[in-house]
């Protein structure tokens, strides 16, 4: 169950988000004034697609996962470090979550009122276009992921999917994998069957190996021309 816990002053705080580093003191002051931090266990959902979006969310220590609920299946959107925020399109639309985010580690995540975060959008320019770079960039990954889940046979989809963990969210080959087997599935728009038994495949042809949660790509540019050629 979610938890509140001690909070720390955003002036002080060094778990800032970048955005937030073209707000002065006032300014900061105002995030502080209308936040709370919450504690999240390991597979705890921090809020649900369809649900009103009062806050927004600033991952301060942890990981969490961004996923579209579908008709008997998810698709992960993402991964989410510290320090990020999760902000989705409904709040300049219909005030409503249009993703579902859950921790995949145990985390920390401060929640903020989002008002305060659109008064903020509205009279500070540098901040507003620090968002909506954001906001961009995540498009384009979306495109991009758009791209190999429909062009892309299985084995290139799960070969992205370990690029994506090895390159943008562990930053390390080999990497311990804290997500779990579906949720590699559910990155790639598969079953958790066929995402194992690709991983199989890779490992008997000893492009990797695995042990434990551990993966070690050993033939990246192998692996690179199985993603390229789909």
């Amino acid at each position: 169950m979610a938890r509140f816990v001690q909070t720390n002053n955003c002036i002080n705080c060094n778990c800032t988000s970048s955005i937030f580093g073209r707000l002065d003191a006032p300014e900061l002051e105002v995030i502080n004034q209308n936040r709370y931090e919450v504690s999240f266990k390991s597979g705890e959902i921090m809020f649900k697609q369809g649900t009103p979006s009062p806050h927004f969310l600033c991952l301060t220590t942890g990981m969490a996962k961004i996923y579209i609920e579908g008709f008997g299946k998810n698709l992960i959107l993402g991964l989410v470090k510290p320090v990020e925020y999760i902000l989705g399109p409904g709040i300049f639309v219909d005030n409503r979550h249009h993703y579902s985010a859950a921790a995949v580690e145990d985390s920390v995540a401060c929640l903020v009122d989002v008002n305060a975060f659109k008064q903020l959008i509205r009279t500070k320019s540098d901040f507003a276009e620090d968002f909506i770079k954001r906001i961009s960039q995540m498009t384009i990954f979306n495109f991009d992921q758009i791209l190999s889940l429909t062009q892309k046979q299985m084995h290139g989809r799960i070969a992205d999917v370990l690029f994506y963990l090895s390159e943008k969210i562990y930053c390390k080959n080999p990497f311990d994998m804290t997500i779990s087997r579906q949720d590699l599935a559910d990155l790639s728009a598969m079953s958790k069957e066929s995402a194992i038994r690709i991983l199989k495949e890779f490992k008997e042809e000893g492009i990797l190996t695995t042990e434990g949660n551990s993966i070690h790509i050993l033939k990246p540019e192998l692996l690179k021309q199985i993603s390229e050629t789909g």
